[in-house]
């Protein structure tokens, strides 16, 4: 799934007429902020809640967004955010507004916007996703009716290796472009040439990843058990030894770049 945000005074407009291009033949979900739910409909202390179209899905507090977002990338192809300009997701900017995240596309206003050219721009960002949603396209497999077996592996970001280091606050991976997902995409190909073996996903995300959240899934559809936990296992060895990544590591003390020190 493409997750982005729209923000700015046409924020509302410009992602509707993005829900409109994209939804021609892709499953979208269009989420809003909600700064005017009444203070009795939301938790104590919650000043931000969230609304999904569609469904009328409402949720609040801090990390609900977050949560949306799990939840939809498993059913969607694209989530689109507006009205809310401080997430910290790729922004198609209307107008002069402060933001995070990075800016995607600039525009002057919705009226004015070229639509094509923002939907290049989507195209170029890398898929959001997690372990439900690899499971649900392994699910999907023309071979699935041969499954009966799913195993999977999910690496994450720790605190520390021992009780005396000091916490990671956060990891930062940057790949070579191109190369790392076809080089993830062979991996994948050579170990669903295995006997029974039917399906091979794998996704490795980059930029940077905090203490406790997810880095990287490996998930094998098998016709047994056996192959499935074998391959999973050599899925996630073999991406470490082959796939160019690089890794920094910012603790409370320091931050250096873990090849540099091997």
């Amino acid at each position: 799934m493409y997750v982005f945000s729209v923000c700015g005074d046409d924020a509302a407009a410009l992602a509707e007429q993005l829900a409109a291009r994209l939804g021609s033949d892709a499953r979208v979900a269009t989420i809003s902020r909600v700064d005017a739910l009444p203070v009795d409909d939301r938790p104590t202390g919650v000043t931000t809640a969230y609304t999904l179209a569609e469904s009328g899905w409402t949720g609040a507090g801090d990390d609900s967004l977050d949560h949306l977002i799990d939840r939809l990338a498993a059913t969607h192809d694209y989530a689109i955010v507006h009205g809310d300009p401080g997430v910290r997701l790729p922004q198609v900017v209307c107008g002069d507004v402060s933001h995070a995240g990075d800016v995607l596309y600039r525009v002057a206003d919705a009226a004015s916007a070229d639509i094509a050219a923002i939907v290049d721009a989507i195209g170029e960002l890398e898929p959001y996703e997690t372990l439900e949603s690899l499971v649900a396209q392994v699910k999907a497999s023309d071979k699935a009716e041969l499954s009966g077996a799913i195993a999977t592996f999910t690496g994450r970001v720790r605190a520390k290796e021992s009780a005396d280091d000091a916490p990671t606050e956060y990891l930062q991976f940057e790949k070579y472009e191109g190369v790392a997902e076809e080089r993830m995409a062979t991996i994948s190909r050579e170990l669903e040439a295995r006997e029974g073996v039917l399906s091979v996903v794998m996704h490795h995300r980059t930029g940077v990843i905090e203490y406790g959240e997810d880095i990287v899934f490996v998930v094998v559809l098998a016709a047994h058990r056996g192959e499935a936990f074998e391959t999973v296992e050599d899925g996630i060895n073999r991406l470490k030894d082959e796939v160019p990544l690089f890794k920094k590591e910012v603790t409370v003390d320091e931050e250096f770049w873990v090849h540099e020190r091997q």
